[in-house]
């Protein structure tokens, strides 16, 4: 199977506020935009996401409004430290500062106005030993 794209839809009431907050603070562009629907992409194609307000009959069945748990929207870079400072100097009030884990991600993270939690995410390495009582066959 071949896709054209993937993403998924959160249903919210408050679509323009966030098409507006992906616009500004992480540089989206919009590819379709009606009163009830809005599809944006990353500038180079790498990432896309949808916001459709829930009171459309085109809804598909079982999409109620998105309650802002359970969904973590997990966007990867090269280098999160210039994602954070280029995110920051949009005004965007980061809530959970830019961390080396020792599970071998730096990151940061802040929610869009439908409550999606969005963490920025570079891959580093992981503290010696740390995965492996995890790995599935693992003797820890």
């Amino acid at each position: 199977m071949s896709f054209t794209d993937r993403y998924p839809i959160i249903i919210t009431a408050r679509k323009e506020a966030c098409r507006d907050f992906w616009i500004k603070h992480l540089g989206f562009v919009s590819g379709f935009d009606s009163t009830w629907f809005s599809w944006l992409s990353a500038e180079d194609g790498s990432a896309s996401i949808a916001f459709m307000t829930p009171d459309h009959p085109s809804s598909p069945p079982g999409s109620e409004n998105f309650s802002g748990t359970g969904m973590c929207f997990e966007l990867q870079v090269d280098d999160a430290k210039a994602a954070f400072e280029k995110i920051s100097a949009t005004g965007l009030k980061i809530e959970y500062p830019l961390t080396d884990e020792p599970f071998g991600q730096r990151r940061f993270g802040f929610h869009d106005p439908s409550g999606l939690w969005i963490d920025v995410v570079e891959q580093i390495e992981a503290q010696a030993g740390f995965w492996d009582k995890y790995m599935i066959g693992s003797q820890g």
